[in-house]
């Protein structure tokens, strides 16, 4: 169910326009789910939206690494419109299908490269566990360094208000393209 009614671009302020403006001529083209919803409260889409814009567009982390901690965090939010919107940017930026799959259905992929098996486990247990634990940070600082693993917790951290805003005001996914399936269980993502 729908929680909040859509606006059309005549019946926003000029704050609210103003934001608009900066979100649909910047990186991400549009203003769909969480974005416009926040727009009713303009000062809160503002700060959101650059937080939004350095996690995705300007961290250390290149988009491969960015989008595996995003569809990770989408999938234990069990949010159906970000994993829609993110796992086929996950594939495109390298991620097999076959992994994205397993991840869909609460399943640890086992990646051959070192960095996506860490962005990963690190991703899937700040999610699910609340907490990283002393090896797993060790193991992301000395193969990532202290800058990247900032960057995942604030990756993590955006996508989870993303994920509470789509859970809470019931964003729809907008089709079919990639279904996410209903998960109780989420052991069986972690190491």
């Amino acid at each position: 169910m729908k929680r909040i009614v859509d606006w059309s671009l005549d019946q926003l302020t000029d704050e609210q326009l103003k934001i608009y403006k900066e979100i649909a001529e910047g990186p991400r083209g549009s203003v769909v789910g969480p974005l416009k919803v926040w727009l009713n409260n303009p000062k809160f889409a503002a700060s959101a939206q650059e937080l939004g814009k350095y996690a995705r567009y300007e961290s250390s982390l290149p988009p491969i690494l960015s989008e595996l901690a995003i569809i990770t965090t989408g999938r234990c939010w069990s949010s159906h419109f970000e994993w829609e919107q993110h796992a086929p940017l996950a594939e495109k930026n390298g991620i097999k299908k076959e992994d994205i799959n397993k991840i869909a259905n609460a399943i640890r992929p086992i990646f051959k490269k070192q960095k996506l098996q860490v962005v990963y486990d690190f991703s899937a247990e700040i999610n699910i566990n609340k907490k990283v634990s002393d090896e797993l940070y060790t193991k992301s600082y000395n193969l990532l360094g202290q800058n990247s693993i900032i960057d995942i917790v604030a990756i993590c951290g955006y996508y989870n208000l993303i994920s509470m805003t789509i859970n809470a005001f019931g964003i729809q996914a907008e089709g079919t393209k990639w279904p996410l399936p209903e998960i109780k269980n989420f052991n069986n993502m972690l190491p």
